[in-house]
């Protein structure tokens, strides 16, 4: 995949610095930049001329992203916008400012944790001892093994592992927008009951991760969690801000 261009990484406030050392995507890394006018900047680095989803690229501008957000608010890109030139760009921040500070002024202090739930591994035994209709089909299958009975039993259980996630997920997500500024829900992920992400303030991270930790701990026999974070905040900016109409992926 052949680019050119200016690759976008955030907007940050203009009164806002680069953290020393930043380095973009690239090999070698990219020279970081900052382009824009008015209240606002984008953060920038010449586009390399082979730009691929590779690990390393993108944990770079991961990587970035989360040093910007350690100085202030950070309106995060997804990764691979490249706008076609820095005046084109100074030209679609100017026309959004004012989207750009709200969103900005929003994640102030905050940072983002993906939750995802998914039916709990070896929990048969919880199953079996807590679910009256696959202990009867699990009799079913002793007495009389055949294939039907086995897969109404293997049908029956994973219903059941599926049910059971999904309920406590549903506990869990109860009891932790409380304590989010606000809750995203993500796209379908296969085998996930759940999908989710938390806006969260920066200074209740540690607490935040503690209390998810507390309730895997109590319900793995019902649910295997997955937390990721803290992250940029990308669910908690709108979609258009995210990829300005200046750029364009590659």
């Amino acid at each position: 995949m052949t680019s050119s261009g200016v690759y976008v990484y955030a907007i940050i406030p203009a009164k806002a610095a680069l953290p020393p050392g930043t380095a973009g995507v690239g090999g070698p890394p990219a020279q970081v930049r900052l382009v824009g006018e008015g209240k606002v900047r984008a953060v920038v680095s010449d586009a390399p001329p082979q730009l691929r989803a590779r690990r390393r690229d993108l944990m770079a501008h991961q990587d970035l992203l989360l040093r910007l957000s350690d100085n202030g608010p950070v309106l995060p890109m997804r990764f691979g916008v490249i706008a076609p030139d820095e005046d084109s760009l100074r030209h679609s921040l100017g026309r959004s400012q004012a989207e750009h500070l709200a969103t900005l002024a929003r994640l102030d202090g905050a940072v983002e944790f993906n939750l995802k739930a998914l039916p709990a591994q070896d929990a048969l035994a919880a199953v079996v001892a807590e679910e009256k209709t696959v202990r009867r089909l699990r009799e079913e299958v002793r007495r009389r093994p055949d294939y039907e009975a086995n897969v109404r039993l293997g049908e029956a259980v994973a219903t059941a592992l599926s049910r059971r996630a999904a309920d406590a997920g549903a506990k869990l997500l109860r009891g932790l927008t409380p304590k989010a500024r606000a809750v995203a829900p993500g796209p379908d992920v296969h085998g996930c009951v759940l999908n989710v992400s938390f806006l969260v303030d920066r200074s209740e991270s540690d607490a935040f991760g503690t209390a998810v930790r507390r309730f895997a701990d109590a319900h793995r026999e019902r649910v295997d969690l997955r937390i990721a974070g803290p992250l940029p905040c990308y669910s908690f900016v709108p979609s258009r801000a995210s990829r300005p109409s200046a750029a364009g992926v590659v």
